[in-house]
């Protein structure tokens, strides 16, 4: 349901310069769908619905169903009619004139659905419902994409790489509610906190503030494991709760912000040195996130921070930079440093490496190296996240193949002084400009003493 708030708040302006932008480089007909609910269980108790990130990049109403034909000037909206109970169950919903006014655009039901031209372009919606319904629109296979496909979704890459102001406002907006939710994450840890309650306060400081989540939450002691939804733990003395939260605003921009700190309130002496390497690594690079700079270099600069850093420590042993080109320091930071940051967490990894990956580039097949998202030059008004890290993960320091790369350049019996450290990460939300980087997320400490100043607080 839209609920009229939306609608008084909706900028038609915004998004009619978005569809202009993108006519003006993508002249075919094209097919933009809205997405539907998936059901949970089953059909009457749907997931909340989320729209395509595509089709809220150049509506801005998150409305089931719905498919929004490009043609020029003859641009058309097309919505499901409501249903005869609809009101009883979800409350009024806008009609098709009401729409028509808050958008501008035209709007008509979608049982008066025009029929397309046979080359018309699609960008695909998640769910095989929603993608059944764009073939018969379309009266054709979509899958694999044509090449009217793949120039819309270059088109629309182009587009949504740089963001435009309106953009650049939601992504502030998720930063300071992110930041926010990871504050009272730190004010609610304390030794026997139950993981779920910490998550619990994270995320009800976004609801507070009328927001989701923009993927599910990761507040774990088990920082080792990347993906970690559980919050079955218990947050227990000589712990670090590492926390990868993020907010999602209602037009559906995302924050992404990873915060380690030390359940106790204090770093031990061994946490605080690896937690010094991995936000020294940080730092240097969200200084080289300036425009015209290739991101792969500046994961390889944050693969350099931590090797060097982990040689200091004794933890590796040997030249840095051929502990780098060998892949020895993925042992220890197997993912890449980050990715795009827009409307998707990881922006536009619908349409696959064709929008992480710069035409002519292609992810290597290193360990570690392979998991980079992003490998284009960046340019203002792109956003990343820089999200460096540390991790002892049992699967990989055991794996033989990583034994054998490595050889004698780890040193087990040192690296059992750090028994006390599972996973460390930092990551904030960078914006990047005509000059410096700007931050979106500085307000969040992550120095270790303002850390622990906030634990507890």
């Amino acid at each position: 349901m839209i609920d009229a708030d939306a609608l008084r708040a909706h900028d038609a302006s915004l998004f009619a310069a978005r569809r202009a932008r993108l006519l003006a480089t993508f002249a075919g007909e094209a097919l933009i769908p809205a997405g539907v609910p998936f059901p949970k269980n089953y059909p009457a108790n749907p997931f909340p619905f989320r729209a395509s990130s595509h089709f809220l990049y150049l509506v801005g109403l998150p409305l089931p169903g719905a498919q929004l034909v490009l043609r020029g000037d003859d641009t058309t909206l097309y919505v499901e009619a409501p249903a005869a109970d609809d009101e009883l169950w979800h409350g009024p919903t806008p009609s098709l004139d009401d729409l028509a006014r808050v958008t501008g655009l035209r709007v008509a039901p979608l049982d008066a659905f025009a029929p397309l031209s046979p080359d018309a372009a699609v960008l695909l919606p998640q769910g095989e419902r929603a993608r059944v319904t764009a073939a018969g629109l379309l009266r054709r296979e979509i899958t694999p994409p044509t090449d009217e496909d793949l120039a819309l979704q270059d088109a629309m890459i182009a587009l949504r790489l740089v963001h435009d102001a309106g953009a650049i406002a939601e992504l502030r907006r998720a930063a300071e509610a992110t930041v926010a939710a990871h504050r009272a994450g730190m004010a609610a840890t304390r030794v026997g906190v139950t993981e779920f309650a910490i998550a619990a306060a994270m995320e009800g400081e976004l609801m507070r503030r009328g927001m989701s989540t923009s993927y599910g939450s990761i507040v774990s002691v088990r920082g080792e494991i990347l993906h970690n939804h559980s919050h079955a733990g218990t947050a227990k003395e000589g712990d670090l709760l590492l926390a990868d939260v993020g907010a999602e605003t209602g037009l559906g921009f995302a924050g992404d912000v990873t915060r380690t700190w030390p359940v106790s309130g204090r770093f031990d002496g061994p946490q605080r040195a690896l937690y010094e390497v991995v936000l020294a690594a940080q730092k240097d690079t969200i200084a080289r996130c300036t425009a015209g700079t290739r991101y792969r270099d500046v994961h390889l600069a944050a693969c350099r921070a931590i090797a060097e850093g982990l040689v200091g420590l004794g933890i590796l042993r040997g030249d840095v930079d051929e502990l780098v080109a060998d892949g020895v320091h993925a042992t220890f930071f197997p993912h890449g440093i980050g990715h795009l940051l827009g409307l998707d967490v990881h922006d536009m990894e619908d349409l696959g490496d064709r929008a992480g990956y710069a035409a002519g580039r292609e992810r290597s097949t290193q360990f570690g190296l392979g998991y980079l998202r992003l490998d284009r030059d960046l340019q203002p008004g792109m956003a990343v996240t820089i999200e460096p890290g540390f991790y002892a993960v049992p699967a990989i320091l055991r794996d033989p193949e990583r034994r054998r790369v490595a050889k004698d350049r780890i040193d087990f019996a040192t690296l059992e002084a750090f028994a006390s450290v599972r996973g460390i990460r930092i990551e904030d939300d960078v914006l990047v400009t005509d000059g410096a980087p700007e931050v979106l997320t500085a307000a969040l400490p992550k120095d270790a003493a303002a850390i622990e100043a906030c634990v507890g607080a």
